[in-house]
């Protein structure tokens, strides 16, 4: 079976799925954080080597204080526990996105869980914090203005390819499957120059809901798809 190298996934519906339950909020959200050991688990036990998880974009500071304060206790508390787990398994902790707006506390640790992992190359595992996939690009963009400016790249030397080394993760394959839970149909500023080519698959299963079973589903889909970079089909 043809299998994905690069998994790319939004992980949404923590909120309706605690509200269907009559729960607040954030046990969606604390169940959710949960997930992500089994997901990353599951993936890499199917031969998938790179993981990327949407945890919280830019535009998420406006959903309300006590909710955002939770979130981010909540990738502190996921960083004391589980980067042993990550050592054992040797996968390496990347987290893409804009760390200067982070609490001191959790970009201190995301500093040191991506050090102490950053040799391990089983498996690589992005958590996107405080990202937003125009803001990479204008980030990727600024960098090479500066070079342009600083007279160490001719802007005429700039294509897809360079362009490319200044995001985030430049040495990474880009995603080739796309899953959004929660059932909505967008994009939401996630990977907007990686997934050019991606294929998209949407679930109506809430994140905390989402299991193997729905993975393996996912992954025969996604087997039985044409991927044609924009050629022709070859029926």
């Amino acid at each position: 079976m043809q299998l994905p190298k690069h998994i790319a996934m939004i992980m949404d519906g923590n909120g309706r799925w605690a509200k269907k339950r009559g729960l607040p909020r954030i046990e969606g959200h604390r169940v959710g954080m949960e997930k992500i050991r089994s997901i990353t688990e599951l993936c890499r036990e199917r031969g998938i080597y790179v993981l990327t998880l949407y945890a919280f974009s830019m535009q998420n500071w406006s959903r309300p204080t006590a909710e955002v304060s939770f979130l981010m206790q909540q990738f502190e508390r996921y960083l004391d526990r589980e980067v042993d787990e990550l050592m054992d398994r040797e996968v390496q902790l990347r987290v893409v996105g804009r760390m200067d707006r982070l609490p001191k506390g959790l970009s201190e640790k995301i500093r040191a869980g991506m050090d102490r992992t950053r040799r391990n190359s089983k498996f690589f595992l992005n958590l996107a914090i405080n990202y937003g996939g125009q803001e990479e690009i204008v980030d990727a963009a600024r960098r090479l203005c500066q070079l342009v400016k600083d007279g160490t790249l001719s802007q005429t030397d700039i294509d897809v390819g360079v362009f490319r080394e200044y995001l985030y993760t430049p040495d990474l394959p880009y995603p080739d499957l796309v899953i959004r839970t929660g059932g909505d149909h967008r994009i939401s500023n996630f990977l907007l120059w990686q997934i050019a080519y991606a294929e998209l698959l949407i679930t109506e299963v809430f994140w905390p809901d989402f299991d193997a079973p729905h993975l393996d589903e996912a992954l025969l889909d996604y087997s039985m798809r044409e991927r044609r970079f924009g050629a022709i089909s070859g029926e």
